[in-house]
């Protein structure tokens, strides 16, 4: 298991120039009979990653590290969270989509894969 991660990884980092990131964060106060202090925080991240988009078992790879990408996002996000603002965190939900990118139709961008993630967390603040 390892070495066929080792391999998705050097294929990944064959394959990748540098993917590129934005990130948007929305944080939202819960409003009834819920706790004071506890908040709703919404991140949107879009990433670009250069390669092959055919249903090659090369193009796979690359889609399922754009999809690990955000879901190690999501994973770390929490810890982040907890350093800088928060008692406690705990993620609510996940969206990835992952869009194919080829050139006929952007001829300023290679062949990709264009990733959107939502990642949402509900937090109590310190």
């Amino acid at each position: 298991m390892t070495s066929f991660r080792n391999a998705v990884a050097a294929a990944a980092a064959l394959l990748l120039v540098s993917p590129a990131i934005a990130q948007t964060t929305r944080v939202s106060s819960n409003t009834g009979a819920q706790q004071e202090n506890v908040v709703r925080i919404q991140i949107g991240v879009n990433l670009f990653f250069a390669g092959p988009t055919s249903e090659s078992e090369e193009a796979q790879k690359l889609r399922d590290r754009a999809q690990r990408v955000v879901y190690e996002m999501a994973g770390h996000e929490c810890d982040l969270l907890r350093d800088v603002l928060a008692k406690d965190c705990r993620l609510e939900t996940i969206n990835v989509n992952v869009n194919t990118n080829i050139r006929q139709y952007n001829q300023q961008q290679a062949d990709g894969l264009n990733t959107n993630g939502t990642i949402t967390m509900q937090v109590t603040l310190k």
